[in-house]
């Protein structure tokens, strides 16, 4: 069996949050979490996913503090899963992932969800990568730069 390369000590901040994202199905649930699903069966039903792959990202979601398992809210013997304030903090990645979605994987006309305002009931505004100063940014203005320890 291949070992999983593990990045939590990485200098770079994208691996060690894919680190602690792992894999598309994690993404996924915590798709499902923004939409409202909070317990076991949701999940299931919703992503189609085996169970036990499914207890596993579970598991590894709620070791990461990106979910909490807590008692039903109905107060049954059930447990549920909310997202932690680290776990809401993927918000942003949510949507830029399904807007990348929209603009490059479906053909003009082509039936797909789409996330609006729950207000407004309008599409959100296309993501931004801003500067500092409000400037819009691409790739060929930035750089990475190395933060020394402190």
């Amino acid at each position: 069996m291949v070992t999983r390369t593990r990045f939590d000590d990485s200098e770079c901040p994208v691996a060690r949050s894919v680190d602690a994202i792992g894999d598309w199905w994690s993404l996924l649930i915590v798709r499902d979490a923004f939409d409202g699903s909070r317990r076991f069966g949701e999940f299931q039903r919703s992503l189609g996913v085996a169970k036990n792959i499914l207890t596993a990202r579970l598991r590894t979601l709620v070791a990461g503090g990106v979910l909490e398992s807590v008692p039903a809210s109905d107060g049954s013997a059930y447990r549920e899963y909310v997202l932690t304030p680290k776990g809401e903090a993927l918000f942003p990645v949510i949507v830029a992932l399904r807007q990348w979605g929209e603009q490059n994987f479906f053909a003009p006309g082509e039936p797909h969800s789409e996330l609006v305002d729950r207000r407004q009931g309008n599409r959100l505004r296309t993501l931004e990568v801003l500067s500092a100063d409000g400037r819009p940014l691409n790739p060929d203005d930035t750089t990475v730069h190395k933060v020394s320890a402190q």
